[in-house]
């Protein structure tokens, strides 16, 4: 997985068989219609303000979710440094090979690419169902897996850290809708500014911490 890494950082000329690009994919979630913390929680006022009209509001009790919850699906292409994502309502082996077909439709057939995975159980084979690496092994991708307890290996959990700084933190979203929408708005805005100042800063501390915490 390091080698593929090399590879996407133009450290290492690809071989005959490596592939030529390579997306990390995970999912983020579950995504819950709560509050969530963050800045936005204290609205900025003027003096010591009033007992009537408080700075900070309080955060509603959400002791009953009735409306479930939803997922990410998403994808970081190291070779463009850009980030996709599909909001689902399972994340089963279904939902995953679906994303990874969308996933492959982002280069041409014939160039060969890689999709560096964690062990979840619907990433991988059984038994009993052999469809990802039936779909891998036709469709000219390489699955890359990460070592038990080593998620910190995909580059894309950086990303998810910073998805929710500028998404989901000090947000209170009132349906699924909602929220997905935010998010979809959110890696339209990342695509188009990769090379934002804030948005490397969250990136950088985030792939430090990470870093440090197995150091």
């Amino acid at each position: 997985m390091l080698e593929l890494y090399a590879i996407a950082d133009g450290k290492r000329a690809p071989g005959p068989d490596d592939p030529a690009a390579v997306i990390c994919m995970d999912e983020f979630g579950p995504l819950n219609l709560q509050p969530h913390p963050g800045k936005q929680w204290a609205p900025i006022a003027a003096g010591k303000g009033e007992q009537a009209a408080p700075r900070r509001r309080r955060r509603r009790a959400t002791y009953k979710r009735p409306h479930g919850v939803r997922h990410l699906l998403a994808g970081y292409d190291l070779s463009t440094d850009r980030l996709y994502g599909h909001v689902k309502v399972r994340k089963g082996r279904t939902e995953f090979l679906a994303f990874c077909r969308y996933l492959r439709s982002l280069h041409p057939p014939g160039v060969r690419i890689a999709i560096v995975l964690d062990n979840f159980s619907p990433h991988l084979s059984t038994r009993t169902d052999g469809r990802v690496g039936a779909w891998a092994a036709a469709n000219n991708v390489e699955l890359a897996y990460v070592p038990f307890y080593g998620s910190w290996l995909n580059r894309i959990e950086a990303q998810f850290t910073a998805l929710r700084y500028f998404a989901l933190d000090g947000t209170d979203h009132e349906s699924h809708r909602e929220q997905a929408s935010m998010i979809r708005r959110y890696i339209a805005w990342r695509n188009r500014h990769v090379t934002d100042p804030r948005l490397r800063k969250v990136i950088r501390r985030a792939e430090t911490i990470k870093r440090a915490k197995v150091a």
